[in-house]
């Protein structure tokens, strides 16, 4: 792999909480749980007086629960790690911000999508600031600019990219997955033991915790059958049918795996533009590496004919997406397309000013014009609003396809720097 697998740090976060803290007086880092949220806190923190509550300690968490309006009181920055096991505590932060406007008085951390839980007794709207950490992007393992969003709506059909990325380092990528714990494992076997852990804990510890689910080995399967479909619609009766479960009890886990931070659901789009586009959202696991872990795949079994290289590689692209969405410059939405007659693009890509770009996703190394079609009718029904259509390919080059139409090497999503 041409990869440089230094330090790797969440430096796209660390500048957003760092402002957010500025001007807010609440701050929520909320993500995946061992996805570098404590590495980020430390280095906010850095200069700063800080008070430090873990409420993974049981001692702590009962600290929090007897006195809660002692517990948050402070003159320093206060740093409470994982929120949501004593959500409670958000009411007498509310008082304390209330009474004090001052930016910067708390920086909190959560696991779970802290404002989704059902026993939340406020959500400190206008008070808290949210910040999401996913796993890390390839630019942050790599060290490179993860500038593609900002620069294919500046520059439209004029990016040009060349990569010297193949389609085995694609697999490798994949594989390793964006958690710092895999991507600091050297062998396949130990990181295989970390995303193993990370599931039966998750499960056991996370998922339980927020519904008090008893039947686990239900999850698991809901779990395992999600890992094989990364990047594909999202149905829960087509789910339950096959796992023999009520379409009402697949959406409640849906919810739960999402509140954890294990999958992501990607909104169906249509701006109206055909009355036969579906509403059914798509679904990608959060990290490759935890699908591929699931599945038991490898690098080499990616590659095989009939692998699973295609759908965790749209996957992992829709969640290199997910990452820039929240750090570049440019106000972007991501949805993605399909009709009832099988017209299906992978990401559309809103600005705020309403261009769109379209993006496809094929495994191949070799791009062929017909990759395009799904694309054309897209742009077709935009007219002007179309910005560019890409196809990420496993191919080295960027090449024109037709008038704002390009393939384009997946590589160019963390490799591309962001204009000046």
């Amino acid at each position: 792999m041409h990869t440089r697998l230094g330090p790797a740090l969440p430096r796209h976060a660390e500048k957003a909480v760092a402002d957010a803290l500025a001007d807010t007086r609440v701050v929520l880092i909320n993500g995946a749980r061992q996805s570098g949220k404590s590495t980020l806190v430390r280095l906010v923190a850095t200069g700063r007086d800080t008070e430090w509550r873990d409420l993974d300690a049981a001692l702590m968490r009962q600290a929090a629960l007897s006195d809660p309006d002692g517990f948050v009181e402070s003159d320093e920055l206060m740093v409470i790690d994982e929120i949501q096991r004593a959500p409670e505590l958000l009411l007498s932060i509310k008082a304390r911000v209330d009474a004090d406007a001052r930016p910067g008085q708390y920086l909190l951390t959560g696991s779970a999508r802290v404002l989704g839980l059902r026993a939340l007794p406020d959500t400190l709207v206008g008070r808290m600031e949210t910040v999401e950490l996913w796993p890390f992007s390839q630019g942050e393992i790599d060290g490179s600019p993860d500038g593609f969003l900002d620069a294919v709506f500046a520059q439209g059909p004029g990016l040009r990219h060349d990569s010297e990325v193949r389609r085995a380092d694609y697999a490798e990528r994949i594989v390793r997955g964006g958690f710092p714990e895999a991507v600091a494992r050297t062998t396949d076997k130990r990181r295989r033991a970390f995303f193993d852990s990370y599931i039966g804990d998750l499960i056991a510890r996370d998922v339980r915790q927020l519904s008090e689910i008893e039947r686990t080995a239900e999850m698991r399967a809901l779990v395992r059958l999600l890992a094989a479909r990364s990047g594909q619609l999202l149905v829960p009766s087509a789910l339950g049918n096959e796992l023999g479960l009520g379409a009402n009890t697949v959406k409640r886990y849906l919810s739960l795996l999402e509140e954890v931070y294990l999958i992501k659901r990607i909104p169906a789009w249509s701006r109206n533009l055909s009355s036969r586009a579906t509403m059914t959202p798509k679904m990608a696991f959060v990290d490759a590496g935890m699908a591929a872990s699931i599945i038991g795949a490898d690098a080499r079994s990616l590659q095989r004919p009939g692998g699973h290289l295609g759908p965790l590689l749209e996957g992992f692209v829709l969640m290199e997406l997910a990452r820039q969405i929240g750090w570049s410059e440019t106000d972007v939405a991501m949805h993605h397309y399909r009709t009832k007659d099988q017209v299906e693009v992978d990401a559309v890509l809103e600005s705020r000013r309403g261009e769109v770009v379209g993006i496809e996703v094929k495994a191949a190394s070799t791009v062929r014009a017909e990759d395009f079609r799904h694309l054309h009718h897209l742009a077709d029904r935009l007219g002007d609003d179309f910005l560019v259509g890409i196809v990420l390919h496993t191919g080295p080059q960027t090449l024109p396809f037709g008038p704002k139409m390009l393939a384009v090497p997946v590589s160019a999503l963390w490799e591309v720097p962001r204009p000046d």
